[in-house]
């Protein structure tokens, strides 16, 4: 079983450039229905949260939590890392987004599966070795996949090179959970580059593995 901190990271790094970028902000809202026998939903909630403030611009993403463990992730383009913010730990976590502990054996795609905020969308389902992976996605809300070529962690590349586009929707269900989120806002609109940079004098430290 993957530590509980790398389970978390691998799960909001799925949320993800050839249409225009899309460069703005999503929101999310959030669901968990646990699998483990000593771990509620209600406690899955209250570490991850249930609401995910998801901000993007030329091939870097944060995703801010009001979970209890988990505060943020940063993923930054030029690094091809992912660093993430927990609660209780005063150093800034850090992965090689190269990695992926995951294994993608098949990506298929459903046309018009949904209809989310007005948007009309596609679906792209992903079967992995550690269980399926579906994500709605709307070309309006373009990305260039290019970008994100190295970003391997979290099976990212697998759905944004397929869809070339960011979720709408996305449900992750593996053997320890469901995790399950709904944009309930789209604000696009151009960021303060200031959102993708590290707090100053963050402490770093590689997110353990095992």
């Amino acid at each position: 079983m993957k530590p509980f901190y790398l389970l978390l990271a691998a799960l909001l790094a799925p949320l993800p450039f050839y249409a225009q970028s899309f460069e703005g902000e999503i929101v999310y809202q959030v669901t968990f229905q646990s699998k483990l026998p000593n771990v509620s939903n209600d406690r899955l909630t209250n570490a991850m949260g249930d609401r995910s403030e998801y901000y993007v611009q030329n091939g870097n993403y944060k995703n801010v939590c009001n979970g209890t463990i988990f505060q943020w992730q940063l993923y930054r383009h030029d690094e091809n890392r992912i660093y993430n913010k927990m609660a209780k730990a005063n150093a800034v976590l850090w992965i090689d987004a190269a990695t992926n502990q995951d294994t993608v054996y098949n990506a298929s795609l459903v046309f018009n599966a949904a209809t989310i905020l007005g948007y009309s969308c596609d679906e792209v389902i992903l079967a992995c070795k550690s269980g399926v992976q579906r994500y709605f996605f709307s070309p309006k809300l373009g990305v260039d996949s290019r970008l994100f070529i190295r970003h391997r962690f979290g099976n990212y590349y697998a759905f944004v090179s397929k869809s070339n586009a960011l979720p709408l929707k996305y449900v992750i269900d593996n053997d320890q959970l469901v995790m399950e989120g709904t944009a309930v806002l789209v604000k696009p609109g151009p960021l303060d580059p200031a959102i993708f940079t590290l707090p100053p004098g963050a402490m770093l430290s590689p997110m353990p593995q095992n």
